[in-house]
C-alpha cells in the first residue's frame, strides 16, 4: 500500500509577513558605516574623475574670484558716487566667496558622478546660496537707486528714511527668498503663502494711514512735482515748501501761517508750482467812455503794444472785447520773461502806469461806472435834463 502523508496547510496565524524596515528601530550608526562604505566605494572607483573635478572646481572658482576682483576695481575706481557704475561696484562687492566655491562646485559635481546623497547635499546647497545671494544683490541695487534719487534732490527726508526703507527691503526680499528655498526642498509652502498675504492684509489696514503718507511721500520724493523751497498753490492756498516729512509736508503761507498737510491729501488735489515759470503772463482789462471817436479806437491797440515794447517786455495781443454797461472794453496781454514773482509784480506796475500816462496825454478818457437819467417832456419825449439852459426870472413886484 503507499501510504499517504498529509500535511496541514499553513494557518493564517503561522504565515510569515514581509520583513517590514522600522524607522525608529533603525541603527543610525548602521546607516552611516553603510554611507561610509559606500562612499569609499565611490572614491576607490571614481579617484581619478574627482581629482579632475576637483582641479576644474578650483580653477573655475579662482577664475571666478578674478572676474569679480576685476570688476570691483574697475567700478571703485570711477568718479562719482551712487553713480550706476558706483551701484554695480556695491553690488559686486556683496558677492560671498562661499557661494562662488559652491556655484564651482555644482558646476563640476556631475562629472565625478557622486552618490545621489552627496549630489542632494551639493544640489540643496546651491539652491540656498544662490537663492540668498540673489536677494542680497536685489536689496543692494534697490537702495542704491534710492541713495542714488537722494543725492541728486539732496533730499534730507529721504536720507533720513534709509533707515525703515533698508529695513522694508530686506524683510520683503529675504521673506521672498525663504519661500523660494522651502519650495525647492519639497515644503508646501501655499499655506504659509497664504498665512503671509492675510498678515500683510491685516498689518497694511491697521496702518493704512501710516502706510499710505509713506508712499505719498516716496512718491513725491521720486516724481518730485515740487522741491523745498519753492512755491506752489495747493487747494485755495499760495505757499512756500519748507519740508517734506515721512507723514506730512509743511507749508509756508503768503501771509505767514505754517500748513501741516499730510502727503496723502496733498497728492489728492491739484498742485501749482510756480518754480518752474519762465515767462508770467499778465492781463489788463481797458475800459474807454462811450464818446471816443472811432479813430481813436482804431489806434488804440497799437497805442498799447508800444507801450509794453517801451517797457522791454513782450506783447501778446491787444484788441476790443465787447461793448460794457458804461465801457468800450479792451484787453492788454503781455508775457514778462522772469522766474521771480517780485519782478512780475514790478513789471505789472510798470506797464499799468505808462498806459495810464500816455493814454491821457493822447486825450482818451477812461470809464467809470455812470448813469444816465432821462426826462420825458410833456408830449412824452425823452430829453436830457441838461439839453439846454434854463434861466429862472424873478418875477417884479405888481404895481398898482
Amino acid at each position: 500500500m503507499t501510504a499517504t502523508i498529509l500535511t496541514a496547510a499553513p494557518s493564517a496565524a503561522t504565515k510569515t509577513a514581509p520583513a517590514k524596515t522600522n524607522a525608529a528601530t533603525r541603527d543610525p550608526l548602521a546607516d552611516m558605516r553603510a554611507w561610509w562604505d559606500s562612499s569609499v566605494a565611490w572614491v576607490n572607483s571614481h579617484w581619478l574623475e574627482i581629482g579632475i573635478a576637483v582641479a576644474l572646481g578650483l580653477a573655475i572658482y579662482f577664475l571666478l574670484s578674478m572676474i569679480r576682483g576685476f570688476a570691483l576695481k574697475r567700478a571703485q575706481s570711477a568718479p562719482g558716487e551712487f553713480t550706476l557704475t558706483d551701484i554695480v561696484g556695491r553690488v559686486i562687492h556683496k558677492t560671498k566667496s562661499l557661494v562662488l566655491a559652491i556655484v564651482s562646485v555644482r558646476m563640476v559635481a556631475g562629472y565625478a558622478q557622486p552618490p545621489a546623497l552627496i549630489l542632494n547635499v551639493i544640489h540643496f546647497a546651491f539652491t540656498v546660496a544662490v537663492v540668498l545671494q540673489a536677494a542680497i544683490w536685489a536689496r543692494e541695487i534697490v537702495l542704491g537707486l534710492i541713495q542714488r534719487r537722494a543725492a541728486e534732490s539732496h533730499n534730507e527726508t529721504l536720507n533720513n528714511a534709509m533707515g525703515i526703507i533698508r529695513l522694508l527691503i530686506s524683510v520683503a526680499l529675504f521673506a521672498v527668498a525663504a519661500i523660494v528655498i522651502l519650495d525647492n526642498m519639497g515644503v508646501n509652502v501655499t499655506g504659509l503663502v497664504a498665512g503671509l498675504g492675510i498678515g500683510g492684509i491685516a498689518i497694511g489696514l491697521a496702518a493704512q494711514g501710516i502706510f499710505s503718507d509713506l508712499f505719498a511721500s516716496l512718491s513725491i520724493i521720486f516724481d518730485r512735482p515740487f522741491r523745498v523751497g519753492e512755491t506752489i498753490k495747493y487747494d485755495n492756498s499760495i505757499a512756500t515748501v519748507e519740508r517734506i516729512g515721512l507723514k506730512s509736508t509743511h507749508l509756508r503761507s503768503v501771509n505767514g501761517e505754517l500748513l501741516v498737510i499730510s502727503n496723502t491729501n496733498l497728492l489728492s488735489k491739484e498742485i501749482t508750482n510756480y518754480a518752474h515759470l519762465h515767462r508770467r503772463r499778465v492781463q489788463f482789462a481797458i475800459g474807454v467812455v462811450y464818446q471816443t471817436t472811432p479813430e481813436m479806437l482804431r489806434a488804440l491797440p497799437t497805442l498799447l503794444e508800444a507801450q509794453v515794447e517801451a517797457e522791454l517786455h513782450e506783447f501778446v495781443r491787444s484788441s476790443f472785447i465787447g461793448f460794457g454797461a458804461s465801457s468800450l472794453d479792451f484787453e492788454l496781454v503781455a508775457d514778462i520773461h522772469s522766474d521771480d514773482y517780485n519782478e512780475v509784480i514790478a513789471a505789472r506796475t510798470a506797464i499799468g502806469i505808462r498806459v495810464f500816462e500816455e493814454l491821457s496825454k493822447a486825450g482818451y478818457d477812461f470809464a467809470y461806472p455812470t448813469q444816465t437819467t432821462f426826462t420825458a417832456a410833456p408830449d412824452g419825449t425823452m430829453i436830457l435834463p441838461y439839453a439846454e439852459s434854463v434861466t429862472m426870472k424873478t418875477p417884479k413886484p405888481a404895481t398898482s
